[in-house]
C-alpha cells in the first residue's frame, strides 16, 4: 500500500471549495490500494472518470456543537469537536457536499453505487443533494446503535442510530451489484432487512494514540463496512472512501479481497491507517468467491430439456407427491385437462393458483425416485460454463 501525498501542504478551508480541475491520469491503476494525503475535492479530481465500483462516504456530519458536553458527574464526554467537521453555514455545508459528491460521481463506473452515512445534522441535507445531482436513491439503512451514548442532558432521546444512504449513479443503472440471495441465505432464510442493528467500534477495534486517547473521534465499525462490502461489491472490485480517517473501508476492502482508494487529508489519521492495514491478512480466494445469482444464470428454456433428451415428449410429469400429472409435448410445452401452456401456467392451473414455479414443482419419475426438473436444467448451465 502507498500514500500519495499532495504537492503542497497547504489546504483550502472546508468551506472555500476549490473550482480547480485536474487532468486525470490514464486508467487507475496507480491510484489502487492507496491512500491520497490531501484535501478531498483536489483528490476526487484527479482520479480517472468510471474508474471505482462503490464509493463509501462518512463525510463531516456539521454537527454545530455550540459548547462542551458534560456527563452527570461532570465528566467532559469527547465529542467531535474537530476543524473538519465545522462549517461557517449550512450554504457553505451544502456546497461542500455538491462538490464532493459530483466529482464521486465522475469517478463511479456507470453500474456503481454509493453508500453515504450521516446522522440528522446531515443526512438530509446529504439527500437532496443526491437527488439534484441525479443519484437514485436505492434505500436508505438505518444503523441502529447496539451500544448508543446516552443523552446526558436528558432533554432529548437517545441518538441510537445513524442513517445510510444506498444510491445509484442515476436512474438508468439497472445492474448493480447487490448480493440478495447471499444476504437471504446468511440470515436464516429471510430477506435482508434495512435496519443493521450494530454495536459501536469498541474494545482492540478501536485505535488509540500513545496517550490512550482514541485516534479518530467517529471511527466506524468494521462490522458495518463488512455488510456494505459483502452486499454490494465483488472480489477484486475498486472501493473509493472519500473521507478515510483512520482506514476502516480499507482494512475490510483487504480482508474481503477488494481493492481500495482512500482520500484523507490529516497526516496522522494516515499513519494510523497505514499500518492498521499493513496488519490485515487477507481471506482466501475461496472464502470470498460469490456464487451466481439466479437471476443472473444464463436463460435455459424447457424445451432444451426435450431437445437434449432428457425428458421424452409423452413423458409424464408430477409433482413430488404425485398428485398432480401432465404431459410432455415435443414444442416443450405440457398438456392437462385438455389445456396447453408452460411447465408453470399448467403447474399453477393443476393446483388451483395464479401462479407457479415449474421448474421446482415437476418432477420427473426415474426408477424409484422422482427427480426435480430443475437439476435438469442445472446440468445444463454447467455444461455451457465448461464450454
Amino acid at each position: 500500500m502507498r500514500i500519495l501525498r499532495s504537492e503542497t501542504t497547504s489546504q483550502k478551508p472546508r468551506d472555500q471549495v476549490s473550482r480547480t480541475r485536474r487532468s486525470a491520469p490514464q486508467g487507475g491503476l496507480s491510484f489502487l490500494d492507496s491512500i491520497l494525503n490531501e484535501d478531498c475535492l483536489s483528490a476526487l479530481a484527479r482520479l480517472p472518470e468510471a474508474s471505482v465500483d462503490l464509493v463509501f462516504a462518512d463525510p463531516p456530519y456539521n454537527l454545530q456543537l455550540a459548547g462542551s458536553l458534560t456527563r452527570p458527574d461532570q465528566s467532559l464526554v469527547d465529542a467531535v469537536d474537530d476543524e473538519w467537521d465545522q462549517f461557517s453555514s449550512f450554504a457553505a455545508y451544502d456546497e461542500f457536499t455538491r462538490e464532493w459528491l459530483r466529482l464521486a460521481r465522475r469517478a463511479m463506473k456507470p453500474n456503481a453505487t454509493l453508500f453515504v452515512i450521516g446522522s440528522y445534522h446531515n443526512i438530509f441535507r446529504v439527500g437532496t443533494v443526491l437527488q439534484d445531482l441525479g443519484f437514485w436513491i436505492l434505500n436508505d439503512i438505518v444503523w441502529r446503535k447496539a451500544n448508543p451514548m446516552p443523552n446526558f442532558r436528558g432533554r432529548r432521546f437517545t441518538n441510537a442510530h445513524e442513517t445510510l444512504i444506498w444510491a445509484a449513479r442515476d436512474a438508468k443503472a439497472k445492474k448493480y451489484t447487490f448480493h440478495y440471495e447471499a444476504l437471504k441465505a446468511g440470515n436464516e432464510d429471510v430477506q435482508a432487512r434495512s435496519d443493521w442493528y450494530l454495536p459501536l467500534c469498541t474494545g482492540a477495534e478501536r485505535l488509540k494514540d500513545a496517550n490512550g486517547e482514541k485516534t479518530h473521534p467517529t471511527q466506524k465499525p468494521e462490522s458495518l463496512l463488512a455488510r456494505v462490502l459483502l452486499s454490494s461489491t465483488n472480489p477484486g472490485d475498486v472501493v473509493l472512501d472519500p473521507f478515510f480517517g483512520t482506514g476502516t473501508t480499507g482494512a475490510v476492502a483487504k480482508k474481503l479481497g477488494r481493492h481500495f482508494i482512500g482520500i484523507e487529508r490529516d497526516p496522522g489519521y494516515v499513519s494510523a491507517a497505514t499500518d492498521r492495514i499493513a496488519a490485515v491478512e487477507p481471506m482466501s480466494a475461496e472464502l470470498l468467491t460469490q456464487p451466481l445469482a439466479k437471476r443472473e444464470e444464463p436463460r435455459v428454456a424447457f424445451v432444451t430439456l426435450v431437445e437434449n433428451g432428457m425428458i421424452a415428449p409423452g413423458a409424464t410429469l408430477t409433482d413430488a407427491k404425485g398428485r398432480y400429472q401432465a404431459t410432455v409435448r415435443p414444442d416443450g410445452q405440457l398438456s392437462a385437462n385438455g389445456i396447453v401452456g408452460s411447465i408453470h401456467k399448467i403447474g399453477a392451473l393443476v393446483q388451483g393458483l395464479p401462479a407457479c414455479n415449474g421448474w421446482t414443482f415437476w418432477h420427473l419419475k426415474a426408477g424409484k425416485d422422482m427427480v426435480v426438473i430443475d437439476s435438469f436444467r442445472e446440468k445444463i448451465r454447467a455444461d455451457m460454463k465448461v464450454a
